[in-house]
């Protein structure tokens, strides 16, 4: 048995075709069948049921894909893990980050990262959380940056910082008015939220009373944050932003910001990696570039009440 072997397993059960798999190995398809077909020889089982089209893993070759994911998860960081033991920063980040933090926050560690560590490529793809946290277990990425707590099944979370929610109104909103607002002050009528599969929502809905927009007659959702806030703009209307959403806002639109009464709802934003990560110096070194890039305060947990997914 080889890792070689196992890279094309892995390829046929990504591409679900021979052909296919041996193009993104830049092999023959008579060489990665062969491959294939002398581990099967060794074990002596059937890893995928050719008879099928697409093909797919048999009950064991499926067994056999989770373990051999793992291995060549592990193979691949050998190398880069005795890189860091001798002192040498380099290596590939693949990352994964959600849409409404991406914008607000990838500029502020970006360039200082890179310029320290010249030696690292880092690739970086936005994506929702649904997305990152299959990624991540498909060793197809090798982090996320998410809002937590999840509690994934073989996924750390290491929180870097917390977010406050904000109203963001429209000009002469009645609320307007006020200091700072109350969850019941929120109305389904002139309300804008992220359409569904974004954490945001999600969690923007935990927050606020889910049967008021249960009765809204008029039902717009936006795939981002600018484009909530370019309703409200437009309209009349609210809606919330997460707190690094804030700081690029225009004085006339800082003006129209409120926060939450009383204990202010957050969101916790943190790395996550599976288990079995081995580049753990490099996860070190990005989450201490973005915690240093955050304000002191946002650092800690004290910094409001935690939302939970509902």
């Amino acid at each position: 048995m080889t890792i070689q072997q196992l890279e094309y397993v892995l390829a046929v059960d990504k591409h679900r075709h021979f052909g296919h798999a041996a193009e993104a190995c830049f092999v023959t398809q008579p060489t990665l069948s062969a491959q294939i077909h002398k581990l099967e020889r060794e074990l002596d089982v059937v890893i995928f049921d050719r008879s099928k089209m697409p093909v797919i893993p048999t009950e064991i070759g499926q067994q056999l894909i989770e373990q051999a994911k793992r291995v060549v998860s592990e193979s691949k960081g050998i190398y880069e893990m005795i890189s860091q033991l001798k002192g040498n920063i380099s290596g590939v980040i693949k990352l994964g980050i959600i849409p409404t933090l991406a914008p607000h926050l990838l500029h502020l560690f970006i360039r200082n990262f890179l310029e320290k560590y010249p030696n690292v490529q880092l690739q970086v793809e936005e994506l929702i959380t649904e997305e990152i946290i299959k990624r991540l277990r498909n060793d197809e990425l090798d982090l996320g940056i998410v809002v937590t707590p999840l509690q994934e099944q073989g996924i750390l979370e290491k929180p870097m910082f917390y977010e406050k929610f904000y109203a963001y109104l429209s000009k002469d909103h009645r609320l307007l008015e006020k200091e700072a607002i109350e969850v019941k002050d929120l109305m389904a009528d002139d309300f804008w939220v992220l359409q569904q599969g974004h954490c945001f929502r999600d969690q923007v809905l935990s927050i606020c009373d889910q049967t008021k927009f249960q009765r809204m007659n008029f039902h717009y959702e936006s795939g981002s944050l600018e484009g909530l806030k370019n309703m409200v703009n437009r309209y009349k209307g609210v809606t919330l932003l997460p707190e690094l959403a804030t700081f690029d806002l225009a004085e006339e639109e800082k003006s129209r910001i409120r926060p939450f009464a009383g204990e202010q709802p957050t969101r916790e934003v943190s790395i996550v990696l599976t288990r079995s990560f081995l580049k753990k110096r490099l996860v070190e070194l990005l989450y201490n570039e973005v915690t240093q890039a955050i304000p002191k305060e946002m650092t800690s947990s004290a910094h409001g009440k935690v939302v939970k997914f509902k």
